[in-house]
């Protein structure tokens, strides 16, 4: 089946999951999760995979584990790309990550080095001003309130520097088009104008 956006049934879903986040819910809804929301999400995926890689939807249930919210399900429904780029559908909208959201520590080095670096520095600083330029918001999972170990505090990239990790990231609203193929090209376009922040991280950085 292509890929038609997802429907209204979706958006309601989730709206009634985030009002009553229950076995009960959930048990009583679960056809129109998957014929709603995961069918749409693995049609998508399907028509990226040769351009962005294989895809991973994630489980719908949440590890409460360690979590004083016991809430069981998640209100979304995320998607890990082989190719670097991550989607998400929720009550909330579309949305649309890429790079590294978690650094493990020797990640993180290598990261610091080539951020501190005059010439792999600028070469982020530019990449990153060209996607706050198209509205892509840059993040990080967690950031030090001052400058990390060996590194100075008037660094010209200190800020660069505090990230503990380096992600994009884009959300738009419920519009008419998230109904619609239309979809898919929000999402394209984010992950060709993310690529070469994943370039990046992939020649400096690398895997853990």
């Amino acid at each position: 089946m292509s890929f038609q956006g997802w429907p209204a049934e979706a958006l309601d879903f989730y709206e009634g999951l985030e009002a009553e986040n229950s076995k009960d819910y959930w048990t009583s809804h679960k056809d129109v999760y998957e014929r709603c929301v995961r069918e749409p999400m693995e049609a998508l995926l399907e028509e990226l995979a040769p351009r962005f890689g294989e895809a991973k939807v994630f489980r719908p249930n949440r590890d409460i584990r360690f979590s004083a919210d016991k809430s069981p399900y998640k209100t979304h429904i995320g998607a890990a790309l082989e190719g670097g780029g991550y989607v998400q559908f929720s009550a909330d909208g579309l949305g649309a990550g890429s790079g590294c959201y978690v650094m493990t520590p020797d990640q993180l080095a290598r990261f610091r080095e080539a951020a501190a670096d005059e010439k792999s520095g600028k070469a982020l600083e530019s990449v990153i001003a060209k996607l706050t330029k198209a509205d892509i918001e840059i993040m990080a999972h967690n950031r030090l309130k001052s400058a990390p170990r060996g590194y100075p505090k008037d660094h010209p990239r200190i800020e660069l520097l505090r990230h503990k990790s380096l992600a994009a990231w884009r959300q738009w609203p419920v519009e008419p088009w998230l109904g619609t193929a239309e979809a898919k090209q929000h999402v394209v376009g984010f992950l060709k104008a993310t690529r070469p922040l994943n370039d990046w991280l992939a020649d400096h950085v690398g895997a853990a």
